[in-house]
C-alpha cells in the first residue's frame, strides 16, 4: 500500500486510522478495476501481518483490522478469492487476550460478511465455532459485537444456505467427505455443483459442541438450531439423532431462558416429525391404492398383454431412481392411467415430502434418557416423546418393546408426578399398540385328546372362556383367548412339573431360568434380545429379506414383535419394589398370553415357577392378576398340566404355611372365579387323597372346606353338591371330595351336612367317639356351630321344622352338642334345638302327603347308589393313619411339654398386650429351641386374642419334622407352622403371634419334659 496510507493506518488516533482505511479502500478499487490482483494480494498480506503479529502495538493491530475491513468493502463479493488468506488469521483474533482486538476482529468480519454475502458460507464451520466462544465472552462490548455478527450470519444462512453456489468454486475449502453422518444426504445437487453451505459437513461440528455447559453458548447453539430448522430445504430433522442427546441435557440447565428455548425447540421437532410421518403415510397409501387400481386394470386386460418378465431389484435400480413408487403399466394401458398417479409430477411442493427420519436412532436416545442417572425433566420429556411416537408412528416402536418395558414400567410408581403421569400414558399407549397387533400364526399341531375329554362327566377345561370360568358366570376383566384347546408339545415331560419338594427352590425368581432358555429360540429381531441390547433394531426391509419363521409358509411376514424377549423383561419386573410395576407386568403377560397362548408362558417353561412364587406377594392386587394369568395358562393347557399346576400350588402351601394362612383363601377363591370350580376341587381332592403329609392334608382340607361353605363365588357349586340324587354330578362329586375330606373329621362332617347326607353324618359321629378328641378338633366343631347359625346353613335350620322328613338331622346336631364342652358354642346350639322343642315340632309330626312320600322315596333310591359303608371304612382308615402318625411322633421326639394347665392359663392371661412370651422349653440353661441367629423362638400376646391364646394356642413344644432318627434335629414348631392352632403333641404357635425369626431351628439340650 502507499506509504502515506500505511503510516496513517497505524496512527494512535482512531480518526486518522479510519481516514486511512477510506483511502486504502479507494486504492483497492483502482487496483481491482485495473485487474492488479497481485498488488491486492500483497496489500492483504501486509494487513494480515499487522494484526496477527502479537509484538505490534495495539493501535497497529487495530489499524490492520480496520484496513482489512476497508479492503473487503472495496472488493465486495469479489473478495472471495482472497478470503483464504485472512479468514483464519482473523478468527484467531477472536480468542486474543486483548478485549479491543476481539471486538475489532468481530467488527471486521461483520463488514466482510456483509459484502461477501453467500461466499462467506464456505467458511461457515470455522466462523460458527469461533462465534460460539465469543457468545460466552466476559466483556460486554465483545459479546454485543459478536451478537451483531451472529444475527448477520443467520440472515445469510436463512436466505442463501440452501441455494447459494459460490461464484469462485476454486476458492472453496476442500471438505472431508461426510463420514459417520447418521442419515447420509447428498452434499451436491443434481448438476454436480457444490453449494457454499453443507449441512452434512456442519453436523459433526454441532455434535461435538452440543455438550457445552455454558448457558450463553447453549443459548447460542439453540438459536442456531432453530434457524437451520426453519430452512425447509436443509432438512435438519434428518440429522436430529446426531445432537438430540446433548439437546435434551439443556432441559436441566439452571438458566430459565435456556430451558424455555430448548422446550420450544423440542416441541417443534416433535410436531415436524409428526407432520412428516403423516405425509409419508398418505403418500404410501396413495401409492398402494394406485398399484391396486393398476393391478385390477391389468387383470382386465390380461388376455391381450404380452408375458411380463420379472426384474431383479438390483437390475431395476440401474434404470429407476431409488424409492421409485410409480406403478408399472403395460404399454397398452398408459393412455388409461390416471393423470394424478404421482402427485410429485405436478411440481407442487409438499412439506415433509421425501424427508428421511431415523426413527430407530431417535428412540434409542430416548430410551437412554430413562435411566436414573438423567435429570427428571429429561426422563419426563423422553416419555412424552415416546407417547407421541406411539400415536403417529407406532410401528417403529414395536421392535423396541423389550427395551421399553424395563424403561417405562418402573416409572409407573415414580415419586415425581410428572414422570409418573407420562409413564402411565406411555405404558397405556404401548399396551394398546401391542394388543392391536395381529396374533402370530400358530404352528400346526395334531389335535390331542385331553384327559378331560376321556373322562365321563368331566368338565371340558379349555373349550371356551365360559367353560374354563367359574360356574358363577362372572366374566374376567380381559377376555380369554379364542382357542385354548391345543396342547403344548406332547413330548414335554410332565414329571418336571410334578409336586416334588426337592424342587421347590425353583420357585425363586432369582434362580428361575429365563423363558428364552426353556422355549424354542425366538425370531431374531435383535441380536441377544434379552442379554445384550443392540444399538438399534434392524430395519423392516432387512427383516423381510433375512428372517423366516418356523412353521409358517410366508417368511416375508416376519413378526417384528419379540414375544420371548418381552416376556423375559416382564418377568424381571416381578422383583420390583413397586406394586404398580408388578401389577402392570402381570397385565402385560395376561394380554400377551391371550394373543399367543401357544408361543409364550407354557406350563413347562421357566416363567411358571416365578408366577407361583408371586403368589406370596404382599399386594392383594398382584395376587389377583397373577392368579388370573395362571388360570389363563391352565385353561389353554392339557388336563395333565392343569393337575401339575394344582400340585405345585399345594406344594407352595405346604412349604409356606404363612402364605396358606394369610392368602390361601384369596388364592383359592380367585382361582374358582377364573376357572371351573368343580375342576379345581376335584383335582385338589384327587391329589390330597394320596397326600403323605397327613398334618398338611388336614390343614388344607380344613381351609378348602371353609371356602366351600362360606365363599359366595362357590354358591352354584354348593347347590350341585346337594343334588346327590343325580348320578352324573352330585354323587360322583360328593364321593371324590369325601375321600380326601376324610383327612379332617370335622370337615367331612360339614361336607355331609352341606350335601344333606344326615344319616351318614350321624354314623360319622359314632366313629368320632372312638377318635382322640383333640383341642383343634373341638375348635373346629366350635366354628362349625357358628357356621350353622350363618345364612349358608339357613336351609338346615328350616329343615328342623320337618322332623318327620329329616330325623337324622336332629341326631347330628344333638351329637355335636354332646361333643362340645361347656362353651358359648354349646349354649348357642342348645338354644337353637330348644327353640324347636318348645315349638312342639318333635312331638307333633304332621302326616306326610303323597307327594312328599314319593319325593323321599326317589331321594332314597338315588342316594343308595353311593356306597356309604365303603366311605365309612375309608374315613376310619384315614383317621387311624392320623392317630398312628401322632403317636409315632410322640414316641420318637420326646415327651410333650404340655401347657394346658389351669395355672398356666391364669398366668398367661395376666400378660398385657404386646408382651413377648418365650416358648423355649425348660429355659436356656436346660435346653431350648435355637435358630441360626441363636435367638429364642418367641411369641407376642395381642389385645384381642390373649384369652384364646391361653385356651388353645400355646399347647406343645417339639419339632414338627424330625431330621434324624432320634428326633433331636428338626424345625421349631412355631417357626415352621405359624398358625399354631394344633392338637396336643403338635406344633407350637399362635394364630395372632408372629415369629421373631423364620429360620430353621434345632433343639439344643435334653429331651423336653413337663415343668
Amino acid at each position: 500500500m502507499d506509504t502515506t496510507i500505511a503510516k496513517q493506518l497505524v496512527d494512535k488516533i482512531y480518526e486518522k486510522r479510519k481516514a486511512a482505511a477510506l483511502d486504502l479502500e479507494k486504492q483497492i478499487r483502482e487496483c481491482h478495476q485495473q485487474g492488479d490482483q497481485r498488488r491486492i494480494s500483497q496489500i492483504i498480506d501486509q494487513l494480515v501481518d499487522m494484526f496477527t503479529n502479537t509484538h505490534n502495538a495495539l493501535h497497529v493491530r487495530n489499524g490492520g483490522l480496520i484496513g482489512l475491513a476497508g479492503t473487503a468493502i472495496a472488493l465486495g463479493v469479489d473478495v472471495a478469492p482472497y478470503m483464504d488468506k485472512f479468514v483464519y488469521p482473523l478468527l484467531d483474533c477472536f480468542v486474543d487476550a486483548e478485549n479491543r482486538i476481539r471486538y475489532f476482529s468481530a467488527e471486521c468480519l461483520y463488514n466482510i460478511a456483509k459484502v461477501s454475502k453467500g461466499e462467506v458460507l464456505v467458511y461457515f464451520n470455522e466462523i460458527f465455532d469461533a462465534l460460539s466462544k465469543l457468545a460466552a465472552d466476559s466483556e460486554l462490548s465483545v459479546k454485543n459485537g459478536a451478537e451483531l455478527l451472529d444475527r448477520l450470519l443467520k440472515d445469510i444462512v436463512a436466505e442463501s444456505a440452501s441455494v447459494y453456489i459460490p461464484l469462485y468454486p476454486e476458492t472453496e475449502k476442500a471438505r472431508d467427505d461426510a463420514q459417520g453422518v447418521l442419515v447420509p444426504y447428498p452434499d451436491t445437487d443434481h448438476l454436480g455443483l457444490r453449494k457454499a453451505f453443507s449441512l452434512a459437513h456442519f453436523i459433526p461440528l454441532l455434535r461435538d459442541r452440543i455438550y457445552v455447559v455454558s448457558p450463553f453458548t447453549r443459548s447460542y447453539l439453540v438459536s442456531w438450531i432453530n434457524v437451520l430448522d426453519s430452512v425447509p430445504e436443509l432438512e435438519l430433522i434428518s440429522y436430529l439423532p446426531e445432537f438430540l442427546d446433548g439437546l435434551l441435557k439443556y432441559l436441566s440447565d439452571p438458566t430459565e431462558d435456556v430451558r424455555v428455548a430448548t422446550e420450544t425447540l423440542l416441541a417443534d421437532f416433535v410436531r415436524e416429525i409428526r407432520d412428516i410421518t403423516i405425509v409419508r403415510k398418505r403418500a404410501d397409501e396413495k401409492a398402494k391404492s394406485q398399484r391396486d387400481a393398476a393391478s385390477i386394470k391389468q387383470s382386465d386386460h390380461g388376455d391381450d398383454r404380452l408375458p411380463e418378465f420379472s426384474v431383479d431389484p438390483s437390475e431395476r435400480a440401474v434404470f429407476l431412481p431409488e424409492n421409485d413408487e410409480r406403478s408399472t403399466y403395460g404399454e397398452d394401458l398408459k393412455d388409461d392411467a390416471p393423470t394424478d398417479i404421482d402427485y410429485r409430477d405436478t411440481g407442487a411442493w409438499v412439506p415433509g415430502q421425501g424427508v428421511k427420519i431415523d426413527y430407530d436412532a431417535i428412540i434409542e436416545i430416548l430410551i437412554q434418557q430413562l435411566d436414573g442417572e438423567h435429570d427428571e425433566i429429561q426422563q419426563a420429556t423422553a416419555l412424552r416423546w415416546l407417547h407421541e411416537f406411539l400415536n403417529f408412528t407406532s410401528e417403529v416402536l414395536v421392535p423396541f418393546t423389550p427395551r421399553l418395558i424395563p424403561a417405562i414400567l418402573p416409572n409407573l410408581a415414580h415419586h415425581v408426578s410428572m414422570i409418573q403421569s407420562a409413564a402411565i400414558q406411555t405404558n397405556k399407549s404401548l399396551f394398546n399398540v401391542i394388543q392391536a397387533l395381529p396374533s402370530p400364526p400358530e404352528p400346526p399341531t395334531r389335535p390331542l385328546q385331553t384327559a378331560a375329554s376321556r373322562l365321563p362327566g368331566s368338565p371340558t377345561p379349555t373349550a371356551s372362556p365360559s367353560t374354563s370360568r367359574s360356574t358363577t358366570g362372572r366374566d374376567q376383566d380381559i377376555p380369554s383367548p379364542e382357542s385354548a384347546t391345543d396342547s403344548i408339545s406332547p413330548n414335554a415331560s410332565v414329571a418336571a412339573l410334578s409336586r416334588s419338594r426337592t424342587n421347590i427352590a425353583a420357585l425363586d425368581p432369582s434362580s428361575t431360568p429365563r423363558v428364552a432358555d426353556m422355549a424354542p429360540p425366538p425370531v431374531p429381531i435383535t441380536a441377544g434380545a434379552s442379554t445384550s441390547r443392540p444399538h438399534s433394531p434392524v430395519s423392516f426391509t432387512s427383516q423381510q429379506n433375512s428372517i423366516s419363521i418356523p412353521y409358517t409358509a410366508a417368511p416375508e411376514e416376519a413378526d417384528l414383535f419379540d414375544y420371548q424377549a418381552t416376556v423375559n423383561e416382564l418377568t424381571i419386573q416381578f422383583l420390583s419394589e413397586f406394586e404398580e410395576t408388578r401389577v402392570a407386568a402381570l397385565k402385560w403377560l395376561i394380554m400377551l398370553h391371550q394373543k399367543a397362548p401357544k408361543k409364550i408362558l407354557a406350563m413347562d417353561d421357566g416363567t411358571f415357577p416365578a408366577l407361583l412364587k408371586t403368589l406370596s406377594d404382599s399386594s392383594e392386587e398382584v395376587i389377583k392378576h397373577d392368579l388370573q394369568l395362571l388360570a389363563q395358562i391352565s385353561s389353554s393347557s392339557e388336563e395333565t398340566y392343569f393337575k401339575a399346576f394344582m400340585m405345585n400350588l399345594l406344594e407352595l402351601f405346604s412349604t409356606d404355611r404363612r402364605l396358606l394362612e394369610t392368602r390361601g383363601s384369596l388364592i383359592i377363591r380367585q382361582l374358582c372365579l377364573n376357572l371351573n370350580t368343580e375342576r379345581i376341587y376335584r383335582t385338589f381332592a384327587e391329589i390330597l387323597e394320596k397326600e403323605d403329609d397327613l398334618e398338611f392334608a388336614s390343614v388344607i382340607v380344613q381351609k378348602l372346606n371353609i371356602i366351600l361353605i362360606t365363599s359366595p363365588e362357590l354358591a352354584d357349586f354348593r347347590k350341585r353338591l346337594k343334588s346327590l340324587e343325580t348320578r352324573a354330578y352330585g354323587q360322583a362329586l360328593f364321593t371324590t371330595l369325601y375321600r380326601s375330606w376324610c383327612h379332617n373329621a370335622v370337615a367331612v362332617f360339614s361336607l355331609c351336612l352341606l350335601a344333606q347326607a344326615y344319616e351318614h353324618a350321624s354314623n360319622l359321629l359314632h366313629i368320632f367317639a372312638d377318635l382322640e378328641i383333640t383341642v383343634p378338633m373341638l375348635v373346629q366343631v366350635d366354628k362349625l356351630v357358628q357356621l350353622i347359625e350363618s345364612p349358608v346353613f339357613t336351609y338346615i335350620r328350616l329343615q328342623l321344622l320337618e322332623p318327620e322328613r329329616y330325623p337324622y338331622l336332629f341326631k347330628c346336631l344333638y351329637g355335636l352338642l354332646m361333643l362340645l364342652p361347656q362353651s358359648s358354642a354349646f349354649v348357642s346350639l342348645r338354644n337353637r334345638l330348644n327353640a324347636v322343642n318348645s315349638a312342639g315340632f318333635l312331638h307333633i309330626a304332621p302326616k306326610a302327603n303323597i307327594a312328599s312320600t314319593l319325593s323321599s322315596t326317589r331321594s332314597k333310591i338315588g342316594r343308595e347308589d353311593i356306597k356309604w359303608q365303603e366311605l365309612l371304612l375309608h374315613f376310619r382308615s384315614v383317621q387311624s393313619k392320623h392317630e398312628k402318625a401322632r403317636r409315632l411322633a410322640l414316641g420318637t421326639e420326646g415327651s410333650i411339654f404340655f401347657l394346658w394347665s389351669f395355672g398356666f392359663r391364669e398366668r398367661l392371661g395376666q400378660y398385657s398386650s404386646g408382651t413377648r412370651i418365650e416358648l423355649a422349653a425348660g429355659g436356656a440353661s436346660e435346653g431350648h429351641w435355637r435358630n441360626r441367629h441363636d435367638n429364642f423362638c418367641t411369641g407376642v400376646v395381642t389385645a384381642t386374642r390373649t384369652r384364646r391364646i391361653a385356651q388353645r394356642d400355646f399347647i406343645a413344644a417339639k419339632p414338627t419334622r424330625a431330621g434324624g432318627a432320634d428326633g433331636t434335629v428338626g424345625r421349631c414348631g412355631y417357626c415352621a407352622d405359624g398358625d399354631g392352632i394344633v392338637e396336643p403333641g403338635g406344633a407350637v404357635g399362635a394364630a395372632s403371634a408372629e415369629a421373631a425369626e423364620n429360620d430353621d431351628c434345632e433343639w439344643v439340650g435334653p429331651e423336653v419334659t413337663r415343668p
